[in-house]
């Protein structure tokens, strides 16, 4: 966990606020309808691979406002609330939710061209009907809990019916946006270690860019996405300094 505690400002302005409430009301909304109606919310909201019969263009916008599990949703929104209000604070509602929008998108592209990537070198393992069939069936296996005995069909089915949930990839571009903004600032992690925000995002970048290459069996996190959302911010952050902006209004 990380904490820091601004003086003189709104703790709760308005887009985190609403963002906080959505989030909460898709969560909630997904275990209802999962639990009441078998409905699956993330089957149509989560972001797929554009070859699985699952994806849908608005996914990557409505994949950031799902979450796996109670755990995810509330390290989220505890980091959007954190660093999210001292930014709305200082560039006000607009440009916060351009700059949280954008940099979500812009970790979903990421995810899906780390995807491409990967599928390519799968693919080349794989004969075309072991792709076809894949194509065809794979996202009704992995919905009944199952995935194919041959190692590189599982791993195809994997890459293009497995969904990305969660605002991570906007929460990381967030985290980077109070780097940029308050290096100096300090972030005391697990409430009791201080580390200047500045090298606080360095060090979480370099871990998640060595656990993205590292790809280790059975972890489930979308490090590259977090890496896009980081380095979505990045170039919007620069952007709006190269127009002189960066702490005025539109």
């Amino acid at each position: 966990m990380q904490q820091y505690r601004p003086s003189g400002f709104t703790m709760l302005p308005p887009v985190v606020k609403n963002l906080l409430i959505i989030n909460g009301i898709f969560f909630l909304a997904t275990i209802a309808l999962h639990n009441g109606l078998g409905i699956d919310l993330v089957r149509y909201l989560g972001l797929h691979y554009p070859l699985s019969k699952d994806f849908g263009v608005w996914q990557l916008v409505s994949y950031m406002f799902m979450h796996g599990g109670f755990a995810h949703i509330l390290f989220n929104m505890f980091a959007l609330w954190m660093f999210g209000n001292v930014l709305e604070n200082v560039w006000g509602p607009k440009r916060f939710l351009n700059y949280y929008l954008i940099t979500g998108i812009g970790a979903g592209i990421i995810q899906l061209i780390v995807a491409w990537v990967r599928l390519s070198f799968v693919e080349a393992e794989l004969h075309p009907e072991q792709i076809a069939i894949v194509l065809q069936n794979g996202a009704e296996v992995l919905r009944k809990g199952m995935n194919y005995t041959d190692p590189n069909m599982a791993d195809l089915n994997l890459i293009i019916n497995t969904s990305t949930v969660g605002a991570s990839g906007a929460v990381f571009g967030i985290l980077l946006a109070f780097g940029m903004m308050f290096p100096n600032s300090l972030i005391y992690v697990y409430f009791a270690i201080p580390v200047k925000a500045k090298y606080f995002v360095m060090i979480y970048g370099a871990i998640e860019l060595y656990m993205g290459f590292a790809n280790n069996p059975g972890d489930n996190v979308a490090h590259f996405a977090h890496l896009g959302g980081m380095v979505f911010g990045f170039l919007l952050i620069q952007y709006w300094k190269q127009k002189g902006t960066l702490n005025g209004s539109y």
